[in-house]
């Protein structure tokens, strides 16, 4: 029985061999005492990604938006790209090692549109079989977290090893391109033509090329993104108000802003905050910056 709190943050690049397919590798593990009645739930709002989750302990549960069926998850999952804010409910000996994949990099390696998995995560081992079962076996007995984390890698290199569309096409290095503009993009006419120009695409084909690589529009992926570090930033600077957030990432005014979180959260920006402060890790004293 557990007696005392502890845990685990580390957010680390992949080995060379992986960075090409992703991003981050991102460890987290909480492990709250019996005493604790009521566990903190990640109030987990929308982000440019798409992922590959494992669970080697407790489970996680998650619900869409804060009224929504609480749904178990299995040891490992694919997520898609959100749109929308997930309540996820840790247990009280919880674990997850998340796979941040660059753009495009999922569909590279599974051949699955993004679009099919938009807003949702699947049990991972429907789509790799008898492979991640093997790994989740694996995690599931490791003593230290740092073990878990050749076990994955290993899992990863054999993906791509297999992956029959490795190479990566020119509309990838476009939404790079899009997760780097911290203020967004502009998605006017002119604007479109030049990112369908890069990707050596008419217009048609670009949208048509980035909703299956990514699951989203281009123009709601930026802001997916922007959003993102609007987050990112208030927690990197709490003393900074809403509409000096919404200024320093190029939001049109703070009522862009508010539109944005009552899309993406539900909830006003103050009352999103709100929610945040309950997350796991705040317990912990630590925030995501």
């Amino acid at each position: 029985m557990l007696t005392t709190m502890d845990a685990i943050f580390d957010y680390r690049l992949p080995s060379p061999a992986l960075r090409d397919y992703v991003r981050t590798l991102q460890i987290v593990g909480c492990s709250f005492p019996a005493s604790m009645a009521v566990l903190p739930v990640k109030s987990y709002w929308p982000r440019a990604e798409n992922s590959l989750a494992f669970y080697p302990k407790d489970p996680e549960k998650l619900a869409y938006g804060f009224d929504g069926t609480l749904l178990s998850k299995p040891c490992s999952t694919l997520n898609g790209q959100y749109s929308i804010v997930t309540n996820r409910h840790v247990g009280r000996d919880f674990m997850v090692f998340q796979v941040q994949f660059q753009p495009g990099a999922l569909f590279r390696l599974t051949g699955i549109p993004a679009s099919e998995l938009t807003n949702t995560f699947v049990d991972a081992e429907s789509i790799f079989s008898t492979e991640i079962s093997r790994v989740n076996e694996r995690l599931s007995y490791t003593n230290l977290y740092t073990e878990m984390i050749p076990i994955v890698e290993d899992f990863l290199l054999y993906l791509i090893n297999r992956a029959k569309r490795r190479e990566t096409r020119p509309i990838d290095k476009i939404s790079q391109y899009i997760l780097k503009q911290p203020t967004g993009v502009s998605f006017d006419g002119r604007k479109l033509d030049w990112l369908a120009d890069q990707a050596c695409l008419s217009q048609r084909q670009f949208y048509r090329q980035f909703v299956e690589r990514e699951g989203v529009s281009p123009k709601l992926y930026s802001r997916i993104a922007r959003f993102e570090n609007a987050m990112k930033l208030k927690n990197t600077h709490p003393s900074l108000d809403w509409l000096r957030v919404a200024v320093e990432l190029g939001y049109y005014d703070y009522q862009h802003l508010v539109r944005d979180f009552k899309e993406f959260t539900q909830l006003t920006p103050n009352a999103f905050l709100e929610a945040d402060t309950k997350s796991p890790e705040r317990t912990f004293g630590v925030t995501e910056t």
